[in-house]
């Protein structure tokens, strides 16, 4: 056991990744990187495709998304975001990830500034007493 957080929300990719991209990536759903993959994959979408040498799946990424883990622990995740976004030159990643710790006071976000993955945490601001 330990401190876990729990983590919700997703990075759209633009323009989606090619499949040339995904198939060796760590972020690959798919083996050999899918026997090992991180916390982070790519979601991936088929689009079937008629040829007149038959139909042809074509295979793109369109987000990056959690991997779905019991007691996750964030120790890693803003640099796992960035190996993400270091891995894909020439692609913008918009979106964020809400994390929620186990202690009602342990609220972040990881978002993206300038190609750079940060955790933000909210401030708490009190309203002005004279005025209530």
């Amino acid at each position: 056991m330990g401190y876990t957080t729990g983590v919700t929300g997703e990075f759209t990719i633009t323009p989606p990744l090619t499949w040339n991209e995904i198939k060796n990536s760590p972020f690959s759903p798919y083996p050999p990187a899918g026997d090992d993959r991180l916390e982070l994959v790519l979601r991936v979408d088929e689009e079937n495709i008629e040829t007149d040498d038959g139909p042809l799946i074509r295979r793109t990424a369109s987000a990056l998304v959690m991997v779905d883990i019991d007691e996750y622990r964030a120790h890693n995740l803003l640099n796992v975001v960035q190996q993400a976004i270091d891995a894909f030159p020439g692609h913008v990643f918009t979106g964020r990830l809400e994390c929620e710790g186990e202690e009602n006071t342990d609220l972040w976000r990881v978002v993206i500034h300038d190609g750079r993955a940060v955790r933000v945490e909210p401030r708490i601001v009190w309203p002005d007493e004279d005025g209530a």
